[in-house]
């Protein structure tokens, strides 16, 4: 079992913000993606995300520093004791190699009163006074991994996602918010089975690209085409968005670059709230208009647009 702390790099004083940084270092370095060839990066890479799930979570966290649990979420040695010569040392009076005061006396039948008729010897309790063993815990299956491909608008708005287990069943997973493109999810118990229960599924989660949206942070981002008159005059538009098209206004004398903000269309944050779309304006201009170039020609524009580059107009 793995320290967690040792695992991603972090003292055990680290902050939160301390442990996601180092995760987000390692699971770059070690995605699987990026080590088709290298399973053992691949290995590094689902201990790292356990350590990080067992650090994020402040409960478990907690029960881990105090000894509770070990690496792995599992509940730590019942007792403190172990090995031979556990008991005080001394003379006569003391407990010595399994006697009371230097009589052989086989003190594993009391334990058996005790703790429900344990097992002597390997895998129980020690035979004599020598210490508390303890039964080692069976071993989990292995994970599974599992790769998910989203679509950019499901990841935008949270949309419920299939997963096809490796035994052919389904199962509908809740995309968490605030997730990031090659985040994994820990699907319990659907691993392969083994001595101690079943492992666990391991989904690694890949946003597809768009082919007009991107993001940035949790904003959206679009680069919407508006006509020559719609700038000039302003108007009313159609605008998509990852919920589905919705009316803007684009003001009047807008130019190609300027960018409104629709509040509340971007990804979910982990607090509830959600970031923007940014909707950057782009005059289209017709090719080969004769009206247009007319009206151009004739018309006396004195202002230099590129004044603020230090250049001007020739």
């Amino acid at each position: 079992m793995a320290d967690p702390y040792k695992t991603l790099g972090v003292e055990r004083t680290a902050s939160e913000a301390d442990i996601k940084k180092a995760y987000r270092k390692l699971a770059k370095e070690l995605h699987p993606d990026r080590n088709k060839d290298n399973p053992k990066a691949t290995e590094r890479f689902s201990q790292a995300t356990n350590a990080y799930d067992l650090l994020t979570d402040k409960d478990k966290r907690a029960r881990f520093d105090r000894g509770e649990i070990d690496g792995d979420g599992n509940p730590a040695a019942p007792f403190g004791y172990g090995g031979s010569g556990g008991g005080p040392a001394g003379g006569q009076g003391g407990f010595q190699g399994g006697n009371f005061g230097g009589e052989g006396v086989d003190v594993s039948d009391l334990f058996e009163g005790l703790f429900g008729g344990a097992q002597r010897g390997g895998g129980g309790f020690a035979s004599g006074f020598g210490g508390f063993g303890r039964r080692q815990p069976q071993p989990k299956g292995a994970n599974i991994g599992y790769k998910l491909n989203v679509s950019f608008t499901d990841a935008a708005t949270l949309a419920p996602q299939r997963v096809t287990l490796a035994d052919g069943k389904t199962i509908d997973i809740k995309l968490p918010a605030g997730f990031e493109n090659g985040m994994q999810m820990r699907l319990t118990g659907k691993g392969q089975p083994g001595p101690g229960g079943n492992g666990d599924g391991m989904v690694t989660i890949t946003v597809q690209p768009h082919r007009f949206f991107t993001r940035d942070g949790d904003d959206v981002r679009l680069d919407l085409p508006i006509t020559l008159s719609e700038a000039v005059l302003g108007a009313p538009v159609r605008v998509p968005t990852v919920e589905g098209a919705v009316m803007l206004t684009v003001p009047a004398g807008s130019t190609s670059g300027k960018t409104l903000r629709l509040r509340g269309r971007g990804f979910h944050r982990k607090d509830g709230t959600r970031g923007d779309q940014l909707v950057t304006l782009m005059v289209d201009l017709p090719a080969k208009d004769a009206a247009l170039t007319e009206f151009v020609q004739g018309w006396d524009n004195k202002g230099n647009p590129r004044s603020n580059l230090g250049v001007s107009i020739v």
